[in-house]
């Protein structure tokens, strides 16, 4: 892929010089070097949004890299000023995400909050459990094999309710099928203590057991993916938000 000078003509028309969180690999540079720039422009204000050129210049690792820089920020409070309005200017005619980010629809695990990003960084998609249907893996391949990003990040939180919700068998609605997904991951998951929705380590424990059989669904339910994956042109990871902390734990 060729890389992309942040010097070049292709940023001076960017209002107010703003680097986006992943703007920073010049040619030939590397994710740390790329990070050591990133940490030296913390306080710059968020303007425009990804280009293409910017996000073709990471690998996955780079970005999972900065990731990790943007919720180390959020838990220390100094998050990036962030331009919202320039953002969705700038994004009108194109969009160039570089990663996918599959989390639950808990109101308390914003990922574009808890990994300090702005418009057009990432594909977002929602659902309680962050669990893989249909038409996630479609979004996702459009994500991946056809817009470009190089990540997906399935990320699963503490206290979650939908966990919650499979472990004590509920029934309700439509909810009682999307449970059912769910429900394996329960019965897959060592424990020895008390294995009830009471017990907060339990369904902790539960949940990560859930990402982890969300990301090998997502391998089994698409070729596509797993494909790239296979490839190297993105890498699958998963996560737990602790909603004590902030930290967004990325799991081995």
């Amino acid at each position: 892929m060729k890389l992309t000078n942040p010097c070049c003509a292709e940023e001076a028309h960017l209002p107010n010089g703003r680097r986006s969180w992943l703007k920073k690999a010049g040619a030939g540079t590397g994710a740390a070097l790329l990070l050591a720039n990133l940490a030296l422009r913390t306080d710059d204000a968020e303007a425009a949004s990804l280009t293409q050129a910017q996000r073709d210049s990471l690998t996955p690792d780079a970005i999972i890299a900065l990731m990790k820089k943007g919720n180390e920020r959020f838990r220390s409070g100094k998050m990036k000023p962030q331009d919202f309005l320039a953002q969705k200017r700038s994004s009108i005619n194109g969009q160039y995400p570089a990663a996918v980010i599959l989390s639950c629809i808990d109101s308390r695990a914003p990922a574009e909050i808890i990994l300090d990003l702005g418009i057009g960084d990432t594909f977002n998609a929602r659902v309680a459990g962050n669990i893989s249907t249909k038409e996630m893996l479609g979004s996702m391949e459009f994500a991946c094999a056809i817009s470009g990003a190089k990540v997906v990040l399935v990320m699963g939180h503490t206290g979650c309710g939908a966990i919650k919700g499979a472990i004590d068998n509920a029934q309700l609605g439509n909810l009682t099928g999307l449970l059912d997904v769910i429900k394996p991951a329960v019965e897959a998951t060592t424990f020895s203590g008390e294995r009830s929705s009471k017990n907060d380590a339990f369904v902790d424990a539960v949940a990560v057991t859930n990402v982890k059989k969300t990301l090998e669904a997502i391998r089994a339910g698409s070729p596509v993916l797993a494909d790239l994956e296979k490839k190297g042109q993105i890498k699958m990871v998963g996560s737990m938000y602790h909603l004590n902390g902030g930290l967004l734990e990325f799991l081995a």
